[in-house]
């Protein structure tokens, strides 16, 4: 495994039992209540898992477009621009718990891999569709008698729910196991054919379905975070693109909202032609793409 691979493992094994370090959570089967879960974590991590000692950006945006006194959190939007504007996608293939489950799920041997599914083109938009729809839309005009609205997203959707907080609470839970119903059974569904595409496929969730993904790439061409190709250097092999997991055109598109920063077409590249680039102000420091070692 090369360095940036065994140090991209290590960030994301390490950020993961960071944030969701509550062990006597996952032993009772409660949730955390200190004053850390006030503040939002980076990644997609539910705010429901035992383990978890922050809180999702998404579900604490649906928190309050579905409330009826508020209807917009300058916290919130400031959190995801900030970090956005730093990182961008690096956030999703560095530092979200989801995306290392997808990462080790994909290391299961399996008769033939795909580089994407069927449709790529047109599924990419589906994140989009979904963050616009379930994440915004539905939770602020879908609404009771009483003028609130719901989660649509971590009730309907998202598989970080099931399997980091759904799961293992009802795993020590016997009144939560009892209550368990359709809902539940449709989320476990959609949590299974994830998993198996994500054995199959690179990271399905993350191209085709995630909200927090979508919000973060179009931060990736503007990112204090982004790459650059060295036009000089670039002989248009491909070697990146057939290197890629997420299987982009890099040397065409060096920023484009699908790269999660994993890092591997910088040190795929035979000729150095790939670079990172920090910006800050008018003043930027590069480092160049490396051959493989």
């Amino acid at each position: 495994m090369g360095k940036i691979k065994s140090l991209r493992l290590l960030v994301q094994l390490g950020f993961t039992a960071l944030t969701n370090g509550y062990v006597t959570g996952f032993v009772q089967g409660k949730i955390f209540t200190g004053l850390s879960k006030a503040a939002c974590l980076p990644g997609l991590n539910c705010y429901s898992c035992p383990g978890a000692l922050g809180a999702c950006p998404i579900g604490s945006l649906q928190a309050v477009l579905n409330s009826r006194e508020y209807h917009v959190s300058f916290y919130i939007v400031g959190f995801l621009v900030i970090f956005g504007a730093l990182m961008g996608r690096l956030i999703c293939g560095w530092l979200c718990p989801f995306g290392l489950i997808e990462d080790l799920l994909h290391k299961i041997p399996f008769p033939k891999k795909l580089r994407k599914l069927p449709g790529d083109r047109w599924l990419r938009h589906l994140k989009v569709a979904i963050l616009v729809g379930f994440v915004i839309l539905l939770p602020m005009f879908l609404v009771d008698a009483f003028g609130q609205g719901q989660p649509w997203f971590c009730k309907l959707i998202c598989p970080s729910g099931t399997a980091m907080a759904g799961l293992p609470l009802l795993a020590v839970n016997g009144a939560l196991r009892d209550i368990a119903g359709w809902l539940f059974a449709w989320k476990c569904l959609l949590l299974g054919i994830i998993v198996l595409l994500s054995i199959i496929v690179y990271r399905p969730f993350c191209r085709y379905m995630c909200p927090l993904g979508a919000i973060y790439g179009w931060f990736n061409p503007i990112a204090l975070y982004r790459y650059q190709v060295d036009e000089e250097k670039c002989t248009r092999c491909g070697h990146c693109q057939r290197t890629c997991k997420m299987d982009i055109d890099i040397y065409r598109h060096p920023n484009t909202a699908q790269c999660i920063r994993c890092g591997d077409c910088l040190k795929a590249c035979p000729h150095g032609a790939l670079q990172l680039k920090y910006r800050c102000g008018s003043r930027a420091q590069e480092r160049p793409g490396q051959s493989t070692e």
